[in-house]
């Protein structure tokens, strides 16, 4: 069996297959006519079954086991660095530059999920000062009692000027594989799964320094992912629509190519800078500065050059983004899956946009006036005919970012985990992945509905 490659080389295959045919979209990814003669549809099975288990409170902190960490007491504890358990050097394979750092680790308790799993993406809260990052594992067991190895899930910082962060490819042991940001089982269909999981920090800073990362949330949605390529209508529940900012990544085509060539691919960093800004945070004048002078909404360059996943290439790595709007003052984030739109009604009725993930072919979404392999917007509200409204950010302008898509055809996109690409070729779909951000003092009601999917 060929090891999967990640998420960034299958988008880039996909893209020039449809170059090849002549494709055009507006949102930067593929876009292509419908095939003559699409296979037939495979029957519906069930929704995605999702588990998340998420540590953030002091006593999730003082559940695991640290080497040199401590816990920071407060409103919203954290995990810091007490003393270096240890040092290593790293060398960055994006810059060759070698540098030694002082560490510390946490690593949680095992998680027995509720889910056994082909699919975990693992999400986390975290401050990284200057002169500090953070790396994110996982290790867990199989359903048949073997082990994986530990499994590298991320190096992050919120800057970029000390280590570049970057997802790390070819992670396998032949029987599951890293995909840039997911765990997944290679072969689902032998009944494989993952039954249990365990997480581990390690929190670097520079050398004699009494620098520290505080992280304040981490933990993983782990998933099974079902074969299906249609999914059941569900009934419309709530009329309602969120005042979220507007946001195009069109009007930022050509601007700062190195990062995953510039705003034509930026839909996902576009996304979060227009949550990060419904809930009132924004970067400062300062953060800023480094943008070119004139530049309209300089805060989604600095969103794409924050969110950018150097070894991935792109600025769609989910925990990355979520990780990003972590990073203002009071916000906690986490990247899961969805299993109906009756479950983003929730959110939204609760006063919670949500990012979502889909792929689709042109004539499949009607009004978008594109296809694409992979593509974010962000679900503000559902209109009186159930229908969804969404800030999408593959519009030409600001202006036209507000958009209303057909329930069934969003519906459907979003959630099957199965898809036939322009060539009939079978793909797969995101099965309800989303963002969610949210204040790190959330309301009542909305403590309530984020508790009910295991968020809090």
């Amino acid at each position: 069996m060929n090891r999967p490659t990640s998420r960034r080389t299958v988008l880039t295959a996909a893209i020039a297959a449809a170059a090849a045919a002549g494709a055009v979209s507006s949102a930067g990814p593929a876009t292509a006519a419908a095939p003559s003669a699409a296979p037939p549809h495979a029957p519906s099975a069930g929704a995605p079954a999702v588990d998340n288990r998420f540590w953030h409170t002091y006593t999730d902190w003082r559940a695991g086991s640290g080497a040199g960490t401590r816990v920071a007491a407060g409103r919203h504890p954290g995990l810091v660095i007490g003393h270096a358990a240890g040092r290593t050097d790293y060398t960055d394979p994006h810059t060759g530059t070698t540098a030694t750092w002082e560490y510390a680790t946490w690593t949680s308790p095992v998680h027995r999920s509720s889910v056994p799993a082909t699919e975990v993406i693992a999400s986390w809260n975290a401050q990284t000062p200057a002169g500090t990052w953070i790396q994110i594992e996982l290790q867990g067991h199989y359903s048949d009692g073997a082990p994986t190895p530990w499994y590298v899930m991320g190096r992050w910082a919120a800057g970029d000027g000390d280590i570049r962060r970057t997802s790390v490819d070819d992670q396998s042991d032949g029987r599951s594989s890293i995909w840039t940001d997911t765990f997944s089982v290679d072969d689902a269909a032998s009944g494989l799964r993952l039954v249990s999981y365990r997480l581990r920090l390690t929190l670097y800073r520079t050398p004699g320094s009494r620098l520290t990362p505080i992280v304040r949330r981490i933990g993983a949605m782990a998933s099974d992912i079902p074969d299906r390529f249609t999914v059941p209508a569900g009934t419309p529940g709530l009329v309602r629509e969120l005042r979220v900012p507007r946001y195009s990544q069109n009007v930022h085509a050509g601007q700062y190519p190195e990062y995953d060539n510039g705003g034509e691919a930026w839909c996902s960093p576009t996304s979060s800078q227009m949550i990060i800004e419904y809930w009132g945070r924004r970067p400062t004048a300062e953060d800023l500065a480094w943008v070119k002078p004139g530049l309209a909404d300089p805060q989604v360059c600095h969103a794409a050059r924050f969110t950018y996943d150097y070894q991935y290439e792109g600025c769609g790595n989910w925990p990355f983004n979520a990780a990003y709007a972590a990073t203002y003052d009071e916000m906690s984030s986490a990247v899961t899956r969805l299993g109906s739109l009756g479950d983003l009604e929730k959110l939204i009725r609760a006063g919670i946009p949500v990012i979502t993930s889909q792929s689709f072919l042109k004539e499949e979404l009607t009004g978008a006036g594109y296809g694409t392999s992979g593509h974010l917007m962000t679900v503000i509200g559902f209109t009186e005919d159930g229908d969804v409204i969404a800030n999408d950010p593959a519009s030409p302008d600001n202006e036209a970012v507000r958009r209303i898509y057909r329930r069934r055809e969003w519906e459907n996109i979003w959630l099957r985990t199965k898809r036939y690409d322009a060539q009939g070729k079978v793909r797969s779909g995101t099965g309800g992945v989303c963002y969610l951000y949210w204040p790190s003092s959330p309301t009542p009601g909305q403590r309530r509905v984020l508790r009910s999917f295991g968020l809090l």
